[in-house]
Formats: structure tokens, C-alpha cells, sequence
């Protein structure tokens, strides 16, 4: 009889997990406490609207298209993935926008006419940045980091020496550039990466890269598109996915689990991996077996969570790209009170998102689809209404004052999402929306391990565990664990 796997939570990480297992023959069942799969990226439909309700930036597509390849697909046998011109759209606190070119010599351009010589530096910018991004994404995000003689061979060591890890992101761009504009074009990848730019390894000039060079993509349809690709591929080796089935607790022989305790009865099993938050497993569900106390993870340091708004309105929009970034405010007080002093943000950057404006199908004819999003710390108390609803009229009021789009009026749909939501849906440590900050004592060996060091048969993954939080981290840290799986069988 093939060993049985069962994963917790039918989201990005679980569904990569399922898959690679079950192609090596194992009896895999994903049990997902939510009524549909997706995790994070899942989507929901509400008069017409369809709107994704986490990640809605495509980037790295060759992380995708080497998943689907494992399976003998291709990305287009899933959707038509058209890649965004421009990338984006920056407002700058002059009220001037920057529509960022998906051209590489427009986008030198741009860089010359701000600061002379700067069309070389960004050639030399982005070779730096290309080899980060070669050795990381094609060697460091695929060791398990259980030990650091993972990292002893050749072109791995020679790649952390060259990695720029003791270097801060802040203080590396600007031994290429000077100008305010190029400054926070380069420093914004990394605002989500959960510290401020000064603090953040130079290693992670690897996102420019992913930004600059390799494209901001959309697959037509939705972002959740590549859900029902995973979801596919998962069943199509044999997967079975339990939806609004929550894991409550575990059956233990000594150190091995034997089944896991749901909303719906018992399930047996040979292996687990949790999929789900990695402290909520760790502290309401292994019943004395956790990884880490409480105290290791209060003293962990958090990605943003967030306050998103999923707004339909009865009109088309002007003066505005699919992914809109607005910088009219100061990035340094906003990152102190996100990560220096964590407090309401006073006068906050934020993000919007119009995908009808590439994607039809999304809004009803005539309507436009917008998502909004705010980021703040983790955590938040007060967390109600009468605050979602006072950083509501505040986006409604720089959106006009900026694009001249009023559309007050002509809101036809509205739903939040914030930190207590990210508790209750997705049990959020904190009500974090992207996993750990990516900081350098949380890096590789220093994350959460995938491994339970108390039991013989509990596995971790997701974007509180290697490689990091994001869809592409994601993906791989599904066939890192399950590939960890596969091997202690073959011992």
C-alpha cells in the first residue's frame, strides 16, 4: 500500500506540496479549512465582479512555467499570460507619475533623463542583480536549510560570497544612483519584504531583476487562474481535496502522529505537512510537540499585514494603469510606523489595482474592478469599522485629488479585508499578510525549519519556512518539503 500524506491547507505551498508527492506514488489528501482552495490566493464573485483577494503582481513566470513543465505542461496550457506595457504607474509626491516601461530601452531612457549616466549604471545594476537571481532561484531557494553543509558546495558558496548579504539594499542602490525617483523605483520590490530598505540584505536587488527584467505579467481571467492550474495538476496525479475540513488537532504513537482530528471526523495518515500557519499549528494544534515556543515567536520579525478594500464601481476609470503605486506621500514615515513604531499610518502610501482596464471578463460592461490596498504593521489593535471606513474616504479622496477619478458615487460594491480577517480566515500570526520579514537573521537556516524536531513525521511549509513568503517562494517550498518526503523514503 503507497504511504498516505496529508497536507493542511489547499493553498499555493499544499497544492505544489500534493502534487510532487503523488507524482512519486504517495496516497495524498489535502484537508482545507476554508470552503474553497487557494489560500491567500483565492478569488471570490460578487455581481459580475471577480475579484482575486490576495496576490495580484505576476512575477517570475519562469518560476511557474518550471512547475508546470515537472508535469509535462506549459503555461499556456493553462491561460493566456499577456505581460503588462507599461509595468506599473508611479505618482510622486510632485503629483507626477511615472509609467514604468516594459522595454528595456525606454526604460534606460527614463533613467538617462533623470540622471545623467545612469542607462550604464543600470546595465551593470541589473547584471549584479541577474546573477543574485540565477544562484537564488535556481540554488539557495531549493535547499531545505536543515544544515549548513547544504551550502558547502562550490558554486553555492561562491554565490553567498558574492550575494551582497552584509550589505543593506538601501546602501547598494545608491552606489549606483542618485536621484530620488530611481531611489524609490529600486526600493520599492523590497517594501514588502518586511523591513525598511536599510535594513534589508543587498541580496534582494534579485527583485529588480524579477521587476525590471523579467516583467509584470497577468494571466487573462484572473490571478486565480494559476490556483485552478495547481488545482488541476494536483488532482490529475491523483490528489483528493477535503474543503471546509479544519484541522482541530492530532492522534500521537509516542513521537509519530497517526491521525489528524477535523471539523468532519478522523483522517489517518503516514505523513502531515502543514500547509496552514506555521504558529497556529505550532501552538493550538501539535499539544506540546511544537517546534517553538511562544516566547521564539514573539521575538520574530513580521512582513506587513495589510487593509485591502475590493471595490466594483458602475464607470470606467481614467488616468490609471492595471497596477497603480502611489508615492505621494513619505515612504520613511510610513515604513517607521510600520516597523519602527507600529501604529496606524497617518498619511500612507498605497497600492490600487484596476485589472478590467487589461481584463474585461473581471467587471461587468461599463464597470471597473479596483482592489486597494494599505500596508501596515502587524497586529493592530482596533481593528473595526469606523477605521477601514476613515482610510477609505482617505483613498477615495487622494485618488481624486491625484487622478481626477471621483467615484464615490458610483461604488456599487465594497468589502474589506484586514487584520482580524487575516486572523479568522487564515489564523495569521498577528494578522501577518506576507509571512516573516525577509531580514538576514531570518534568512535561509535562520527561518523556521520545514522539520519537526519532536516528531518523526511532521513537515512544514509555506511562507513562514524556506524559501520565504510570496507565490514563487511558495511553489518551491511545496517541492522542497515534499522532495524531503520522497527521500526519507528512499533511504
Amino acid at each position: 500500500m503507497s504511504k498516505r500524506v496529508t497536507i493542511l491547507g489547499a493553498g499555493i505551498s499544499g497544492l505544489s506540496a500534493s502534487a510532487f508527492l503523488a507524482k512519486e506514488g504517495f496516497d495524498v489528501t489535502i484537508l482545507e479549512k476554508n470552503p474553497t482552495i487557494g489560500g491567500r490566493a483565492r478569488q471570490f464573485e460578487k455581481d459580475g465582479f471577480v475579484f482575486d483577494m490576495g496576490p495580484s503582481w505576476y512575477w517570475m513566470p519562469d518560476v511557474f512555467e518550471r512547475f508546470y513543465n515537472q508535469f509535462g505542461y506549459t503555461t499556456s496550457d493553462f491561460y493566456d499570460l499577456k505581460r503588462l506595457d507599461p509595468s506599473y504607474r508611479v505618482y510622486w509626491p510632485d503629483l507626477s507619475f511615472t509609467d514604468v516601461p516594459a522595454n528595456m530601452t525606454e526604460m534606460e531612457a527614463w533613467f538617462e533623463s533623470l540622471e545623467p549616466g545612469s542607462s550604464k549604471k543600470l546595465r551593470e545594476f541589473l547584471n549584479d542583480a541577474k546573477y543574485k537571481y540565477e544562484v537564488g532561484m535556481q540554488d539557495l531557494v531549493f535547499k531545505p536549510s536543515l544544515s549548513l553543509f547544504e551550502f558547502a558546495d562550490s558554486r553555492v558558496l561562491k554565490g553567498l560570497l558574492n550575494m551582497h548579504l552584509l550589505s543593506s539594499f538601501s546602501n547598494y542602490i545608491r552606489k549606483y544612483f542618485k536621484h530620488p525617483k530611481i531611489l524609490s523605483l529600486l526600493e520599492f520590490p523590497v517594501l514588502f519584504l518586511g523591513a525598511m530598505p536599510n535594513e534589508t540584505p543587498a541580496l534582494y536587488s534579485l527583485m529588480n531583476y524579477a521587476d525590471i527584467s523579467l516583467g509584470t505579467w497577468y494571466p487573462m481571467g484572473g490571478m486565480f487562474k494559476f490556483v485552478e492550474a495547481f488545482e488541476k495538476i494536483a488532482k490529475d496525479q491523483g490528489v483528493k481535496i477535503k474543503t471546509s475540513h479544519e484541522v482541530l488537532g492530532f492522534d500521537y504513537v509516542d513521537r509519530t502522529i497517526v491521525s489528524a482530528k477535523t471539523s468532519q471526523g478522523m483522517h489517518e495518515s503516514d505523513f502531515f505537512i502543514s500547509g496552514a500557519d506555521y504558529q497556529h499549528t505550532d501552538s493550538k494544534l501539535l499539544n506540546g510537540h511544537a517546534n517553538y515556543s511562544e516566547k521564539y515567536w514573539d521575538k520574530r520579525t513580521m512582513a506587513p499585514s495589510c487593509l485591502l478594500f475590493y471595490v466594483g464601481i458602475n464607470k470606467r476609470v481614467n488616468n490609471l494603469q492595471h497596477h497603480n503605486l502611489f508615492f505621494d506621500e513619505s515612504l520613511d514615515l510610513h515604513g517607521k510606523e510600520i516597523y519602527k513604531d507600529p501604529q496606524w499610518p497617518s498619511a500612507p502610501l498605497f497600492y490600487m489595482s484596476a485589472p478590467s482596464i487589461t481584463d474585461p471578463s473581471v467587471a461587468p460592461e461599463g464597470h471597473e474592478n479596483l482592489f486597494f490596498l494599505i500596508p501596515i504593521a502587524p497586529d493592530l489593535k482596533d481593528d473595526n469599522e469606523q477605521i477601514r471606513e476613515r482610510y477609505f474616504e482617505l483613498l477615495l479622496h487622494r485618488l481624486k485629488k491625484i487622478t481626477g477619478n471621483d467615484i464615490k458615487e458610483n461604488i456599487v460594491y465594497k468589502k474589506s479585508f484586514c487584520i482580524s480577517d487575516f486572523k479568522r480566515e487564515y489564523h495569521a500570526f498577528k494578522g501577518n499578510a506576507y509571512g516573516l520579514a525577509n531580514t538576514l537573521k531570518q534568512t535561509a537556516i535562520l527561518k523556521p525549519s520545514l522539520k519537526n524536531k519532536n516528531l518523526t513525521n511532521f513537515y512544514y511549509t509555506g511562507q513562514l519556512t524556506v524559501p520565504g513568503p510570496g507565490v514563487p517562494p511558495s511553489i518551491i517550498s511545496g517541492e522542497v518539503v515534499a522532495n524531503e518526503i520522497i527521500k526519507s523514503q528512499k533511504r
